[in-house]
């Protein structure tokens, strides 16, 4: 699958790299990421040439809380204990990383080096554990609600399937990634794109929160906010057409990205995976089983941005 990341739009580059794709045909979009402002895509549209269709996930998400109130309560429901795992989850990583970085204060010896990546491991164990919970959680929601089997969802999906079984290519916008997570799982999107014949594969392209929803790990920053630096944390999981990854939109600006001590932890905390910054202008395509292409901007474990190197 032939996925396209871009940085933030607010300088608009979607409608060059669409030209440059030389599509035929409608390009599906996704806005949900804007809640009630999915349907205030005009811009958008305007840069696609028209030849766009929304598929209005978070109206059709908005149709099954009202056409399916069981469901819809035990989403409510699961939606809780999700955020009662995460605000247990955010307790534990605060001591866990507040040690990391008071070992990090100290200057020592090859002992003191070895504590740290010992503090270190012990975060990544923490975080890969609450993202299998999460996991776990929610594939026990979807196994006991079994959405295929429900008549209003069941409809959504192959209407969805249907648009994207046609579409040239399908944009994804930004926004509120856990909302954006949450209806792309709901109507199955990651089975409709792969659905398609060999060949003929729809191209992705996906902006901030929309590149953050294709990836199998999602992860949540801010360093710059008014009661100081935050803790990075691992939210869920995305459609997992991409890997190993962890996208970063914003990064200069939301990221302590001079503190390399600080910005080490974090790509030791996600390693193997490639933590990569998108910043407005960037366009980089990503092969699904290749990875990230040479020259792409990454965060070392030496806590510097520097460009991949050809394997």
């Amino acid at each position: 699958m032939r996925v396209i990341l871009l940085g933030p739009q607010r300088r608009p580059t979607v409608d060059a790299v669409v030209r440059s794709l030389g599509l035929g045909g409608s390009i599906a979009t996704i806005t949900a990421g804007w809640r009630e402002r999915e349907a205030d895509d005009g811009e958008l549209s305007g840069l696609l040439g028209r030849h766009d269709t929304n598929l209005g996930l978070y109206r059709r998400w908005l149709d099954i809380q009202d056409r399916d109130p069981g469901y819809a309560a035990a989403e409510r429901r699961v939606q809780g204990e999700l955020a009662e795992l995460q605000d247990i989850y955010l307790l534990r990583l605060d001591h866990a990383l507040r040690a990391v970085y008071a070992l990090q204060r100290r200057s020592g010896d090859q002992l003191h080096a070895e504590a740290i990546a010992a503090a270190v491991a012990a975060v990544r164990e923490l975080d890969a554990a609450h993202l299998r919970r999460v996991n776990e959680v929610r594939g026990e929601f979807f196994a006991e609600l079994r959405p295929h089997d429900r008549p209003v969802i069941a409809g959504h999906r192959a209407e969805v399937a249907g648009i994207l079984g046609e579409a040239a290519a399908l944009v994804i916008a930004g926004g509120h990634v856990g909302v954006l997570a949450d209806v792309l799982h709901l109507f199955n999107v990651a089975a409709a794109l792969s659905g398609r014949a060999p060949g003929a594969e729809a191209p992705v392209v996906a902006w901030s929160a929309g590149a953050m929803a294709l990836t199998d790990r999602i992860v949540l920053f801010g360093d710059r906010s008014a009661q100081g630096p935050g803790h990075a944390e691992v939210y869920g999981s995305g459609l997992s057409v991409l890997r190993e990854v962890v996208l970063l939109p914003h990064a200069r600006a939301r990221m302590l990205l001079d503190d390399t001590a600080r910005m080490a932890v974090f790509a030791q905390r996600f390693g193997p995976g490639r933590c990569v910054p998108l910043e407005g202008g960037t366009r980089i395509e990503v092969d699904r089983d290749r990875g990230c292409p040479p020259g792409t901007r990454v965060l070392g474990g030496d806590g510097r941005v520097t460009a991949l190197e050809a394997a």
